[in-house]
């Protein structure tokens, strides 16, 4: 993990895309946090046990780590799969490991009537329409092999993470959660739009749902300005 050795302690969670997609929050709190940024196991070429095989099982592995490493009322990020792996994580935390979490664009619960986007197997180009609300933001550079290895890589282990992306029991179980919840949503997210994430923070008792203007699923990539003024209101509520 990286870590900056300062207080209070925040767990930044990523997404599909890998660390990188995070690494803005991660950079920001450094300066007034204990930052711990793990690469999730089987991304960016890291191994990834067969055992941590959704993202419930990476949720008691994180917690396992903060038991090691004697933390408690820690403030998980997480965007995307990072958000789904969070609100796991508050939900199988029996020993105060969890202080409050923040929900960035997650995915992982059902609705219906705004399902989330079937993006895999499109090339960035077409990524970017859904999950951008200025595509032309997202630099593709020339592949390299070395590039290509990381991108599928990352892209079976989310498949193998997460599957199509939902748990049909989640959206009722996170009514167990009990902590402060942020949820932060992309206004132009093509992936999992607005309307989804209301209805994922309307799961969560009392949590408070927030949109981020000009900014799709990776709204700290759009609009980090917007997105850092809110986690830091957040974390000193």
């Amino acid at each position: 993990m990286t870590e900056t050795p300062q207080n209070p302690t925040v767990l930044v969670l990523h997404g599909g895309g890998g660390p990188a997609t995070v690494g803005p929050i991660a950079a920001h709190l450094a300066e007034s946090a204990h930052v711990l940024a793990p690469t999730i196991p089987g991304w960016n070429g890291t191994p990834r046990p067969d055992e941590l095989d959704s993202p419930g099982a990476l949720a008691r592995h994180f917690l396992s780590e903060l038991t090691d490493a004697g933390e408690h009322d820690v403030v998980v990020i997480g965007n995307s799969l990072g958000g789904w792996i969070a609100a796991e994580m508050a939900l199988a935390d029996t020993a105060g490991r969890v202080g409050r979490i923040a929900l960035i664009d997650a995915v992982g619960i059902e609705v219906p009537e705004h399902p989330v986007r079937d993006i895999a197997g499109l090339p960035p180009q077409e990524i970017a329409k859904f999950s951008f609300h200025d595509p032309s933001k997202l630099v593709v550079p020339p592949p390299t092999p070395e590039g290509l290895a990381i991108v599928r890589g990352n892209q079976a282990a989310l498949a193998a993470v997460a599957g199509d992306m939902r748990d049909q029991s989640l959206g009722e179980r996170l009514g167990a959660i009990t902590v402060p919840t942020l949820v932060l949503w992309g206004e132009s997210d093509g992936v999992v739009t607005p309307d989804y994430g209301r209805a994922f923070a309307a799961a969560i008792p009392e949590a408070r749902f927030e949109l981020i203007p000009e900014a799709g699923h990776l709204p700290q990539l759009e609009n980090p300005a917007a997105v850092f003024a809110a986690l830091d209101a957040f974390l000193t509520a």
